[in-house]
C-alpha cells in the first residue's frame, strides 16, 4: 500500500542563526565572485599568449642557441693566427675546436659560431 507524501514544514530559524545562516550566504557569494573573476582572468591570459603567438618561426635554433636565416646558410669566418697548421678540426652544440701547431707548438683553438671569434686558445705543453 503505497504511503502519502508527508510534507516536512520547516520551522522558522531564531534571529541568531538566521543572522549567522545570512552572513554564511553573503561568504558564498563574495568567494564565488572572486573565484569566477580569477577564473576569467587566467582564462584571459591563456587566450592572448595564444593570440600573441608568431603564425611561422622565421628561423630554426639549433641547440647551440644561435638563428640561422631561412633560406640562407649562415656565414662566418674562423680567422687563425698565420702560420697556424690545422691537423684536425672538430665541431659540437655551436662551436668548432681546431687542433694543430703554430711555430711547431701545439695548440687548441676553440672557435664559436654565435661570437664570430675564436674564444679560446690553448697552448699544449707536454712536462719533460
Amino acid at each position: 500500500m503505497p504511503q502519502p507524501m508527508i510534507e516536512e514544514q520547516e520551522e522558522p530559524l531564531d534571529p541568531a542563526m538566521e543572522k549567522i545562516r545570512r552572513k554564511m550566504m553573503l561568504l558564498i557569494l563574495v568567494s564565488g565572485g572572486i573565484l569566477f573573476l580569477c577564473f576569467m582572468a587566467v582564462l584571459g591570459a591563456i587566450v592572448y599568449k595564444v593570440s600573441q603567438r608568431p603564425a611561422a618561426p622565421a628561423a630554426a635554433t639549433p641547440s647551440g642557441g644561435f638563428s640561422i636565416p631561412e633560406g640562407q646558410p649562415l656565414a662566418a669566418t674562423a680567422e687563425l693566427p698565420a702560420g697556424f697548421a690545422i691537423q684536425s678540426v672538430s665541431g659540437t652544440g655551436g662551436q668548432l675546436t681546431f687542433y694543430g701547431t703554430l711555430n711547431g707548438t701545439p695548440k687548441v683553438l676553440l672557435f664559436d659560431i654565435k661570437a664570430g671569434r675564436v674564444i679560446a686558445d690553448i697552448t699544449v705543453a707536454i712536462p719533460q
